[in-house]
């Protein structure tokens, strides 16, 4: 199913196969930054992020939930695939979310075709577990980057392979490519890859209602009216500040084999409470996940 949803079917922002009765006890959260939750935060203060807000957002509504998250950033799909989906099957979660491949998008070389294969592979493993499985597209980054065109062929691949594997096996899909909201300026940090706060409360918004949570609903999906366009000037400033700031770093990093995950561990490695009232209370208080 697409975004806008069919009128025939309970939706969230793509596919929603049923609502649950009785809540999740055990969420795993897999990935690369996004789910780690850049710039939901900083290095200094921590990161929240779309998964921390969605937990925070179960628990509220059915108390009781053990939350881990092994997302890290910069990791591609083989990395997923192989380091963090065998420990987060084997905590028998009940529910786990998805959100992983853009870093192969971008990737120079012609490895692009081994992370589609790869990705088959992984939600092939995650349709044999018990667990519901919410998993996503990717904006329409493209329409921000400075190289956006580069890579634009590359992101509806994977976005078509996301959508057919939830369309085989039954995944809770967000198809964020078309939403409105998607090209809302302040959806975006500046390097217009990765989300802003208000991004990843909309993000968590959109899970929500993929898992038809009470209170959820599709405004998420709306566009709030802020800028989808800079001008001249400021695009171009802004351009230039980008690739300096953050695309000529990334190239050097991956010239030297290096990535922006070496030496960095899970946020949350094992599941344990969602034990953080005032993350939860900043989570409702959001305006955006209220229930």
């Amino acid at each position: 199913m697409r975004w806008p949803p069919k009128t025939d079917l309970p939706v969230s922002l793509g596919i929603v196969y049923g609502a649950t009765e009785t809540g999740y006890s055990r969420y795993v959260a897999i990935g690369d930054s996004q789910t780690e939750g850049l710039w939901d935060g900083n290095d200094t203060v921590g990161f929240l992020g779309f998964a921390d807000r969605l937990a925070a957002l179960i628990d509220s509504h059915y108390p009781g939930l053990h939350y881990a998250n092994l997302a890290i950033r910069g990791k591609l799909v083989a990395d997923v695939l192989h380091e963090q989906l065998p420990p987060a099957l084997a905590m028998r979660p009940d529910l786990i979310t998805v959100c992983v491949g853009m870093n192969d998008v971008i990737q120079p070389g012609n490895s692009f075709g081994r992370a589609l294969a790869n990705l088959d592979r992984m939600h092939a493993a995650l349709a044999e577990s018990a667990a519901t499985v919410v998993t996503t597209t990717f904006p329409n980054v493209a329409q921000f980057l400075p190289l956006g065109r580069l890579v634009s062929g590359r992101l509806a691949r994977i976005n078509d392979a996301i959508r057919a594997a939830a369309d085989q096996y039954g995944f809770r899909l967000v198809d964020l490519y078309d939403a409105p909201s998607m090209r809302d300026l302040d959806t975006w940090d500046v390097d217009r890859v990765h989300a802003s706060t208000k991004g990843h409360m909309l993000f968590a918004a959109a899970a929500a209602e993929a898992l038809n949570l009470p209170g959820s609903n599709h405004d998420w999906a709306e566009a709030s009216g802020s800028p989808t366009r800079l001008g001249f000037r400021n695009r171009t400033y802004g351009q230039l500040r980008w690739t300096q700031e953050k695309f000529m770093p990334w190239v050097w990093r991956r010239m030297r084999g290096k990535s922006s995950a070496d030496g960095r561990v899970p946020k949350r490695p094992r599941l344990e409470p969602v034990t953080a009232p005032s993350t939860a209370r900043f989570v409702r208080q959001s305006g955006i996940l209220d229930p």
